[in-house]
């Protein structure tokens, strides 16, 4: 290793903190940005009441369902498809939602992102290293940790293209953000 992780936790918390701070910039005060991700139900309390009954638990469900992939060929299955409704949805705890929990958790997740990052760049540059090398290496790595992964949920669960699409611009904006500081900081 070139550059020990040890010295770059300046710029590593650095730009966990700037992310933090862009990503309310992105979804708080651009609030056009993301507004059609997700949409409400045409009777949410219709549905909410007929889902209630049921005590489901918190997870993630698809319906309709099949155990075993083979039974995906059924025409039964076919036809609980054809019928409708189809979808892949997440039951949460019944409780206010507590933001301060996620808000903190992607603060840490900028923390392991950076680290990243700054660890992949201090094993392939020296002290002393470009700018621009410096910049390249950390925001590819950085995009990598905050955007690709977005993908699968278009390609595996039907998520909107928009959504990933926007949220890849997200990850890019982050990772320049990300580069910048380590760029500027690098020993």
């Amino acid at each position: 290793m070139n550059v020990s992780p040890l010295s770059l936790w300046l710029p590593i918390l650095l730009s966990a903190a700037a992310v933090f701070i862009a990503s309310f910039v992105l979804n708080n005060l651009l609030r056009w940005w993301h507004r059609g991700d997700v949409r409400g139900l045409p009777d949410e309390k219709g549905v909410a009441d007929a889902l209630r009954p049921f005590r489901i638990p918190p997870g993630d469900y698809v319906i309709p369902w099949c155990d075993d992939p083979q039974d995906m060929a059924s025409p039964d299955f076919r036809k609980k498809c054809e019928a409708g409704p189809m979808g892949i949805f997440t039951i949460l705890p019944n409780q206010p939602f507590d933001m301060s929990r996620s808000l903190g958790l992607w603060l840490l997740y900028g923390v392991v992102v950076s680290g990243m990052a700054g660890f992949a760049a201090g094993v392939a540059l020296e002290p002393g290293a470009g700018t621009w090398v410096v910049f390249r290496i950390v925001s590819v790595v950085a995009f990598a940790g905050y955007a690709m992964g977005v993908f699968q949920s278009s390609i595996w669960w039907g998520r909107k293209w928009s959504y990933s699409i926007k949220t890849a611009v997200d990850g890019l904006i982050y990772a320049w953000i990300t580069a910048a500081l380590f760029a500027w900081l690098w020993p």
